[in-house]
This record gives structure tokens, C-alpha cells and sequence, in this order.
């Protein structure tokens, strides 16, 4: 296992579980956002937990690579939806936001492969 693979890896971990947190914790920015962008609020809390949950699948697969393999693969989906979810609600500026996120899964994922 490579250390910039282990880095990039815990700073997706990171970035996917803070945004997981906030919309659990319904985030004043978070939920001004969501509402904007027409997301049903029965939907909120699952949102939060894939993304929790995703989180901590990118560390497991340090220790068990499928998982994290899977996990990543999942949260790149889940951001990729974001977007175009963002992208529907016609709010073009929001679009590179779901993107930062899904930039350091994407990386983690590629580092994996290639160790």
C-alpha cells in the first residue's frame, strides 16, 4: 500500500463523511441547498447515511480493498447524482460542488488500482 493511496484515501473519507454529517445534522446551508434543488426531504436522512456510510467503507478498504472498491464506486455514483440533481434544479454554479467531493474518491480509487 503506497502512502499518497492511504492520504487520499483518508481525505475522501473525510470530505465524504463531513458531508454526510452536515446533512444529518440538517445544516442550515445544506437544507437552504436540498430544498432548492427539489430533493424530497423524506430523503434526506438516507442520503446522509450512504454518504456516512461510504465514509467508512473507503477506510475498511484499506484493511479489505473490495470494500473499498465498492464503497468508492458507490459514492461516485452518489455524487455524480448529485449533480445532476443540481444540474436539473438549473443551478449551474452549484454543479462543480458534488464534483470537489467525488475528485478525491475518483483519486482513491485510482490509487488502489494502481498499487
Amino acid at each position: 500500500m503506497h502512502v499518497a493511496h492511504v492520504v487520499v484515501t483518508v481525505l475522501a473519507a473525510l470530505m465524504a463523511g463531513f458531508s454526510g454529517t452536515v446533512l444529518l445534522l440538517r445544516a442550515r446551508w445544506i437544507v437552504e441547498a436540498l430544498t432548492d434543488y427539489q430533493v424530497p426531504r423524506a430523503w434526506w436522512t438516507w442520503l446522509g447515511l450512504a454518504k456516512a456510510a461510504g465514509a467508512v467503507g473507503l477506510l475498511a478498504g484499506l484493511f479489505l480493498p473490495m470494500i473499498g472498491a465498492v464503497a468508492g464506486a458507490g459514492l461516485v455514483l452518489y455524487f455524480a447524482g448529485a449533480a445532476v440533481t443540481v444540474a436539473r434544479a438549473r443551478r449551474y454554479a452549484h454543479i462543480p460542488f458534488p464534483l470537489v467531493y467525488a475528485a478525491p474518491i475518483v483519486g482513491a480509487l485510482a490509487l488502489g488500482y494502481a498499487a
